[in-house]
């Protein structure tokens, strides 16, 4: 155990962690005293909460909390066992059902979490002697996933489709080639080349999976997603998402063709080895789906503020790369003054994530500002006054 304990103290990351505590600036796991808000409530204060992935501002809707609470009092509070055996209730059948009609896929299977969904199926779609191609941003539940499956990884650069061209390229024309992207890049903002990346996938006779994790509930009609922006859903194989972003909950699915999705059920060992998502999640997201329905006017508003801060940043000169999307990237590009900036916002009442090495690369540091439906252009103006202020005293913007 004293060796064990010795190898992790000299983690660089663990180093780094305790260098950032020693400064006073750790930003990390501060508990949240309230629900899931555009203020919340952390350490007896009040703060402007623009770190959150919930982007239709649903956590706190009446009727999604009223369908958690009474799915516990049908149900209980968990499932005691995986879907393969006693862990299926009629409720996740009716989700799984729902979420393929959403996504416009034949069937569904719903995991504990997004990042079983993606190790899930990424693992055991692709084998030995076959191919999965990357965007070279993707996220870490696709990078393990991929790591599982014993397929061949190759990577291109971040949304270039003359590198994925380059790679398609090289492979044999009758091999198994999957191309895995996300629909919308969590830090970046950005959102993938679906169209190009369809007619690559034609001319190299590839596959597509596509993590809609960050544009399901933004994209889409009815925040149906990225591949139904595009009008591309028949073109794309696999469509994952999550319920942690829009849909207000815990958990995450996969959705594509009856025969795909009848090989996941029965191969996937994050499916077959872990509990069933608990009974108030499940109820929260069926909830979740049918408010997004009923008041589209909250995709409206997530749009029109997006536009907004988007256009308030650029005047005021702030280096935001090419997001499109409510998640948007202050670049500072320096590892320290990513630290003070967080620090000195969250003393100023604005909660945001800093974004640092391993999630990017030393010189790519930076704050994730990100919108919810709920926030109000009054809370961007007050946001963007202290951005500004912070940004100017570091010497990050003019």
């Amino acid at each position: 155990m004293r060796q064990l304990r010795a190898k992790l103290a000299k983690d660089p990351i663990l180093q780094q962690a305790n260098q950032i505590k020693a400064a006073g600036v750790y930003p990390y796991f501060r508990p949240i005293q309230s629900d899931q808000d555009t203020e919340v409530m952390m350490n007896g204060k009040k703060v402007l909460m623009f770190g959150s992935n919930s982007y239709l501002g649903l956590t706190n809707h009446p009727k999604i909390k009223e369908a958690s609470i009474e799915a516990i009092r049908k149900y209980g509070t968990g499932c005691a066992g995986s879907p393969y055996l006693n862990g299926t209730m009629d409720i996740h059948i009716e989700l799984e059902e729902k979420l393929a009609s959403f996504v416009g896929k034949e069937k569904a299977i719903v995991y504990s979490t997004g990042f079983h969904a993606n190790i899930g199926a990424l693992s055991v779609i692709v084998g030995r002697g076959d191919y999965i191609i990357c965007d070279e941003l993707d996220h870490a539940s696709i990078v393990d996933g991929r790591r599982l499956s014993f397929a061949t990884i190759l990577k291109y650069k971040h949304n270039d489709m003359n590198s994925l061209e380059e790679v398609l390229q090289r492979l044999p024309k009758d091999s198994i080639k999957l191309i895995t992207v996300d629909g919308v890049f969590s830090m970046e903002g950005d959102i993938a080349n679906l169209p190009e990346i369809v007619n690559l996938a034609d001319k190299y006779n590839g596959s597509i999976y596509v993590d809609e994790a960050h544009s399901l509930g933004v994209f889409g009609k009815e925040g149906r997603g990225l591949c139904n922006h595009f009008g591309l859903t028949d073109k794309v194989d696999v469509i994952m998402g999550t319920f942690s972003k829009s849909l207000a909950a815990i958990g995450g699915f996969v959705a594509a063709d009856a025969d795909t999705m009848n090989f996941i059920r029965h191969h996937s060992r994050s499916y077959i080895f872990s509990a069933s998502i608990s009974p108030a999640a499940t109820a929260s997201v069926i909830a979740a789906l049918d408010v997004i329905k009923e008041e589209p006017e909250r995709i409206s508003h997530l749009w029109d503020i997006t536009n907004y801060s988007l256009k308030l940043f650029r005047e005021f000169g702030f280096e935001i790369g090419p997001t499109q999307t409510p998640i948007i990237p202050l670049y500072i590009r320096d590892m320290e003054k990513t630290f003070l900036v967080t620090e000195d916002l969250y003393e100023n009442g604005i909660f945001v994530n800093p974004v640092v090495p391993p999630a990017c690369s030393p010189d790519a540091t930076l704050i994730r500002f990100s919108l919810m439906a709920t926030h109000t252009k009054e809370q961007i103006d007050r946001a963007v006054d202290v951005l500004v202020k912070v940004f100017r005293k570091y010497n990050i913007i003019k």
